[in-house]
């Protein structure tokens, strides 16, 4: 049975795509600046900030959030992050401080952070502290096992051979987060953290 009753519009908002970070990261001349020196060449902060004219707060600002948003890297020296702009183009969005599944985050983290079995250093981001130490815990000690206080300093000296954290300070965090117990004098790395 045909129907002539009018068709009303929709009555839900439109839903609009969402919005891209990086035109807010390039609208402050500073960052602009400071990402134009990696693009060509500067892969320290200090030719950064001597390239792009910058003060050295206003260049470790520009870095931070930059190395934030995901649009460089430092991986041993500041970089482009090319693969970043390669996906915006493709139009794989992925949130900034991500790199696709929760694996490959955190492989990135690890790549970033550890080689060759060395700490480069702490990240100064929580989550990804939170990666590198639950790492180094799984790495070093076997869940339930006791360890004297000294073989635990012996195994954290290896991690921060040139590292510029101690091996104290990475024991304090793993005992801090329960990657490691500590009671009189021996430590034991618990089998669910």
């Amino acid at each position: 049975m045909p129907t002539d009753l009018p068709t009303s519009p929709s009555t839900a908002p439109p839903v609009s795509p969402p919005i891209d970070p990086l035109p807010g990261l390039f609208a402050e001349e500073i960052r602009v600046r400071a990402f134009a020196a990696v693009a060509l060449g500067a892969d320290t902060p200090t030719k950064v900030m001597e390239q792009a004219g910058l003060s050295p707060r206003d260049a470790t600002t520009a870095l931070r959030r930059l190395l934030s948003q995901d649009v460089i890297t430092d991986h041993g020296g500041l970089a482009v992050a090319y693969g970043r702009f390669r996906q915006l183009a493709r139009g794989t969005r992925t949130p900034a401080g991500t790199h696709g599944s929760e694996d490959e985050r955190t492989e990135a983290v690890l790549r970033t952070f550890v080689r060759g079995g060395r700490l480069v250093r702490l990240p100064a981001q929580w989550q990804r502290k939170l990666v590198v130490l639950r790492h180094i815990a799984e790495q070093t000690f076997e869940p339930g096992v006791e360890y004297p206080e000294r073989t635990v300093n012996e195994k954290l000296r290896v991690w921060c051979e040139d590292a510029p954290v101690d091996h104290a300070t990475l024991r304090r965090h793993l005992v801090d987060l329960h990657h490691l117990t500590r009671q009189h004098g021996v430590y034991r790395r618990p089998a669910q953290v």
